[in-house]
């Protein structure tokens, strides 16, 4: 296993055809006079385009992505790409891996950087800090593709040996949403005398469910269903035909934006408030750079290889997501999944992307829960 310290350098040549591309783009007609209704609105997608092109200020977003140390672990022959901020506090720091999902990046979770590391200068007690992991999904961003399936458990096991076997911890806590909840509660489930807790803002299912759904659980499910019937239209083909999509998206910028930003806008709590177009395009453009929208959809097509998810043993915290699939999720369904369920928050606030939605609120939840537990 090696080491080595990583800056995003984006070449001028990426970013002279980048631009090129998007000056050349062609739009559709809005299917609807009913903005959004049938996906990402042209008329927004135009002037984000138009932005990408002559507006936005990709070197200063790569300088601000690049004042977090960055790195490159070589993990099984494969690259894995992390950001590492130690504590500014006393010595006895927790560890702790935040993980994302799709369509999102290393990059929503570092506005928690600062108020978790460095809790003083946030005018918060500095006696509850952390060492702070953040490793990009394989096949996400400057990450390579696993050598395998890949599946949660798998990447549990890059997690595991990176915080153990690269970085030395013997303890650490997970948190994530989305695929990086599930790889939060597979790395607990697979690790737990290491990981002291872990946080999700997506409840855990249970393996099956024994005794049977109450009426209440019964309901909830049924919503879910009924919800994807409109929504899961993108995940159908990324299961199913991902090399299909994945060359139209990686050949244009606007469809690009176009496939991520519809699913921004569906599953954000409040768009307009947390995705103003800098915001926006300096996730689209990690993407871009970095060639990994084809390979971000593997965890889609590989899904069926995931196993049942285990019983999860260590201590257990929720905070649930303001979003409109999470609505009235039953606590006894994530009680039926964890052993020992510490803490359930239902803040009414926040969406899928809630770390970069309301980092605040997030940083405070985390210190709440594994304050207790350092």
């Amino acid at each position: 296993m090696s080491v080595r310290p990583f800056r995003i350098d984006v070449s001028d040549a990426v970013l002279d055809d980048l631009r090129a591309r998007l000056l050349n783009s062609r739009f559709t007609t809005a299917s609807s006079d009913e903005h959004w209704a049938g996906g990402t609105d042209p008329g927004y997608l135009r002037d984000l385009v138009a932005h990408w092109a002559g507006g936005f200020d990709w070197r200063a977003a790569e300088a601000r992505l690049n004042s977090f140390p960055q790195f490159l672990a070589e993990i099984g022959g494969r690259d894995v790409h992390f950001v590492h901020v130690r504590s500014k506090a006393a010595e006895g720091a927790l560890p702790l891996v935040l993980t994302h999902g799709w369509p999102s990046s290393f990059v929503e979770m570092l506005p928690l950087v600062g108020p978790l590391t460095d809790p003083a200068a946030h005018g918060l007690d500095p006696s509850v800090s952390f060492d702070v992991v953040i490793p990009s999904l394989p096949g996400f961003a400057w990450s390579q593709t696993m050598a395998g399936h890949f599946t949660r458990g798998g990447v549990a096991d890059l997690w595991h040996e990176l915080l153990t076997g690269v970085l030395g911890y013997e303890r650490y806590g997970v948190f994530g949403g989305d695929i990086g909840g599930g790889v939060s509660m597979r790395t607990a489930t697979q690790y737990p005398d290491s990981v002291v807790g872990v946080h999700t803002i997506h409840p855990p299912f249970p393996g099956k469910f024994d005794p049977e759904p109450t009426a209440e659980e019964e309901a909830f499910m049924a919503a879910e269903k009924a919800y994807d019937v409109n929504d899961q239209g993108y995940s159908e083909i990324m299961w199913s035909r991902p090399d299909t999509i994945g060359a139209a998206l990686i050949d244009s910028p606007a469809g690009l934006a176009a496939w991520i930003v519809d699913k921004y806008h569906d599953w954000t709590d409040d768009f307009a408030a947390t995705w103003d177009h800098d915001t926006l395009l300096t996730m689209l453009t990690v993407y871009w750079a970095s060639g990994s929208i084809g390979t971000s959809f593997r965890q889609y097509f590989d899904y069926e290889h995931n196993k049942p998810g285990s019983p999860i043993t260590v201590p257990t915290a929720v905070t649930l997501s303001h979003e409109p699939v999470m609505a009235n999720f039953p606590r006894s369904i994530a009680e039926r999944a964890s052993t020992d369920l510490r803490h359930w928050s239902e803040p009414k606030r926040g969406g899928h992307f809630l770390p970069i939605e309301e980092p605040e609120l997030v940083a405070g939840e985390l210190r709440t829960f594994f304050g207790p537990l350092r």
